[in-house]
């Protein structure tokens, strides 16, 4: 069959040569469009569910929290393996599915799951759906640094401006915040003094709670102009905090601030983001989305991270401390450096043994089309290209240029032992056929 095919494209050059043409037009498209990244995504198709559950121990989380969405996720379609993990204060769902199952149709179905499973939670747990990224989707990372503020002040940059404008770029699935200090308001409380003005904990809570809202009104006419109406409750600060009133004594209220100090402190944290051994900085990790080009988003989130730090205050600066695109490009120049090294040396090769630059020209040409092939088979297979599948690309050059020049050499060797009279396509076409079935099957075998 293989000899079929040889005469076949021997004896219909225009359609080859437009076969070609559309090869390495969808060769180009492919590579255009193809992801690219230096580490190969092996992971599973998985969906996480994490639902905090503040202040309960391990166990109350698992019995109340992890237990019932596990044992709901048991039933979603495709799913392989579900498995739960119980922290104090927060639960982990894992679910796992088949291969080849969409990802997106994946988070669809356990959401559709998650709502009826919800209702068998505590009032007040809300579980949500982790980001639509892997274990290796962590492809950039950056440190906040400003000499005249404290940790707290960089931590609130990164959560409140600089985490916003880096998820902004085109395939950025989740910015993280590490380090630094997360403010939050504290309420200390005085027992001795509660218990002098009856006032008991519960009371404190309900009152911090009905405080912290506005109340809608309607609108009045005064003088052909309109005006609203509406309370404003918002607290605003440890002052507003403090003055909230909770009970009232012959006519004097007893404040909050009477029985309790409100301050601002740090949230508890669980590890420290260190820049260099120099001291502690606020950190921000971009994960990509699946099967994003790792190289897009890298540099998306560059182009928006550089607009952000435009409106920084002055001697703040956002600097890089992870970037993956410095090894995908170095996986990209190692395969143009090995391709052109190999096209030199069969150039010269086939130059110096057959004195025929024409048969060189056959190897040259034959390299990059074999390349923009494999490139439309892996879009085609949803492969993407990263540093394995460019290392395989590189080994198979090796045997693609052998190959090319058996062939080059066998077709020599027939064109001096033809006779005058011969046609030279016929001999082509017999030289061709002899070495061809047996070079197609021993590539095929070594791939």
């Amino acid at each position: 069959m293989i000899s079929r095919v040889i005469e076949w494209s021997a004896r219909n050059l225009v359609l080859v040569f437009f076969a070609t043409a559309l090869i390495i037009a969808a060769g180009v498209w492919s590579l255009r469009n193809l992801p690219i990244d230096a580490i190969p995504d092996l992971s599973d198709v998985q969906v996480i569910v994490l639902t905090d559950y503040p202040g309960q121990a391990p166990q109350v989380v698992e019995d109340q929290v992890t237990y019932p969405l596990t044992s709901a996720m048991l039933t979603v379609p495709r799913s392989r393996v579900v498995r739960g993990f119980s922290f104090f204060g927060i639960s982990f769902v894992y679910i796992i599915f088949e291969d080849g199952v969409d990802p997106y149709w994946a988070r669809s179905r356990v959401l559709e799951y998650l709502n009826a499973a919800a209702a068998r939670l505590p009032d007040g747990v809300t579980p949500t759906l982790g980001p639509d990224a892997t274990g290796v989707g962590w492809v950039y990372q950056y440190a906040i640094t400003g000499e005249n503020l404290s940790l707290a002040e960089l931590r609130s940059l990164q959560d409140w401006v600089v985490r916003y404008g880096a998820s902004r770029a085109e395939g950025v699935s989740e910015v993280a915040s590490v380090g630094g200090f997360v403010k939050q308001y504290s309420v200390t409380l005085d027992p001795v003094r509660m218990r002098a003005q009856g006032i008991t904990l519960s009371d404190i809570g309900k009152a911090i709670s009905e405080s912290n809202m506005d109340t809608g009104g309607r609108t009045v006419e005064l003088s052909e102009f309109e005006f609203m109406v509406r309370g404003r409750g918002y607290l605003a600060g440890t002052e507003d905090i403090g003055n909230i009133t909770l009970r009232s004594i012959g006519g004097v209220p007893i404040n909050l601030k009477d029985v309790a100090r409100v301050e601002i402190v740090p949230n508890e944290r669980r590890g420290i983001a260190e820049l260099n051994g120099e001291g502690e900085v606020a950190s921000g990790i971009v994960l990509q989305r699946v099967g994003a080009n790792a190289l897009d988003v890298i540099e998306n989130a560059k182009s928006e991270l550089g607009v952000v730090a435009q409106s920084l205050p002055d001697g703040v600066d956002i600097v890089p401390v992870y970037d993956r695109s410095n090894l995908i490009l170095s996986a990209i120049k190692t395969l143009k450096t090995t391709l052109l090294e190999e096209s030199l040396v069969v150039a010269g090769v086939t130059i110096i043994f057959l004195l025929h630059v024409r048969s060189a020209l056959v190897a040259i040409i034959m390299l990059p089309v074999g390349l923009l092939m494999a490139f439309t088979a892996m879009k085609f297979l949803g492969i993407g290209a990263n540093i394995m599948s460019l290392g395989g690309i590189a080994i198979a050059i090796g045997a693609m240029i052998d190959a090319a020049i058996v062939m080059i050499e066998n077709a020599h060797k027939h064109l001096e032992r033809a006779a005058p009279d011969k046609p030279r396509i016929e001999v082509l076409i017999e030289a061709a056929s002899e070495v061809g079935p047996a070079l197609f099957f021993s590539i095929h075998a070594l791939v």
